[in-house]
């Protein structure tokens, strides 16, 4: 479906063309014991955003600044964040800058998930990570200079925080 909307002053084509829902997920990727099974979605500052995944297993998080919240932008900024991991779905949300999401899928060999309109609960392992991103990063923070560094730098911080598991199964946390 390809749809007109209004933003701001521009009138833009929200192209919703062969996107999966997240209802034709697989099964597997509820459970949680794969690695590759990713989340994703942005985070908005002022000049700038973030492109975050996080990885539903491991909670792993990766995050590439952009400048414009365009589809070339982050297409390529999750491109880049995909090379070299394991991946088997990425959701996201219904966000115009993901429109790039076959090519995302192409890149990648992951299949491309979209969730529910309004359903960010669908995503919560994403929207929780980026509450953590928004600890050193609060709403109207200047994203505008933003290096790649100083955003790796901070993504070590939180994957290397330490983590409570006491969400796990009893057989997940025994050595085999």
């Amino acid at each position: 479906e390809i749809r007109l909307s209004l933003v701001g002053s521009e009138m833009c084509i929200r192209d919703r063309r062969n996107r999966v829902s997240i209802s034709e997920r697989p099964a597997e990727v509820e459970s949680r014991e794969r690695l590759g099974d990713w989340e994703g979605d942005t985070v908005h500052g002022l000049g700038g955003n973030l492109v975050t995944l996080v990885d539903r297993k491991s909670g792993y998080l990766s995050a590439y600044p952009v400048k414009r919240r365009t589809r070339r932008q982050v297409t390529r900024a999750i491109n880049l964040m995909l090379q070299g991991h394991a991946a088997h779905t990425l959701t996201l949300d219904n966000g115009r800058e993901f429109a790039g999401h076959e090519r995302i899928a192409l890149r990648s060999q992951c299949q491309v998930f979209f969730a529910d309109p309004y359903s960010s609960w669908q995503r919560g392992t994403n929207e929780n990570t980026n509450g953590l991103l928004r600890q050193y990063f609060p709403k109207g923070s200047d994203f505008s200079k933003l290096t790649v560094e100083a955003v790796n730098r901070t993504v070590a911080r939180i994957n290397l925080r330490p983590v409570s598991y006491t969400h796990l199964r009893a057989h997940e946390t025994k050595a085999n």
